[in-house]
């Protein structure tokens, strides 16, 4: 790729991402009412934030195994309300401990 396709990539991404950001403000001038709208909107952040995360909670540890352990207890944790730290902690020592044992067996 030559230095002005460079350039020309970047500007239609920068225009792209002004586009999505602006568009929205421009076009909606008052209070969104419809629930099912609110509803999808309000969920979008989350739902894209999990898209992201879940594939590299996976893959980082190395082991697709000791990943999905981890994501489990991870899970487990969390929906028993348990803070953020010991949820952090307790899948680190999930990953240290499957590959610990993937490695005995």
């Amino acid at each position: 790729m030559s230095n002005g396709q460079i350039w020309i990539a970047i500007l239609v991404a920068a225009g792209v991402s002004l586009l999505v950001r602006v568009l929205p403000l421009t076009l909606i001038r008052k209070k969104i009412t419809n629930r099912f709208l609110r509803s999808f909107l309000y969920y979008v952040p989350y739902a894209t934030l999990a898209v992201m995360t879940f594939p590299a909670i996976i893959d980082a540890a190395g082991n697709p195994v000791a990943g999905i352990a981890a994501l489990a207890v991870g899970g487990v944790l969390a929906w028993l309300r348990a803070g953020l730290f010991p949820v952090a902690l307790a899948s680190c020592v999930t990953v240290f401990l499957t590959e610990w044992l993937t490695r005995i067996g």
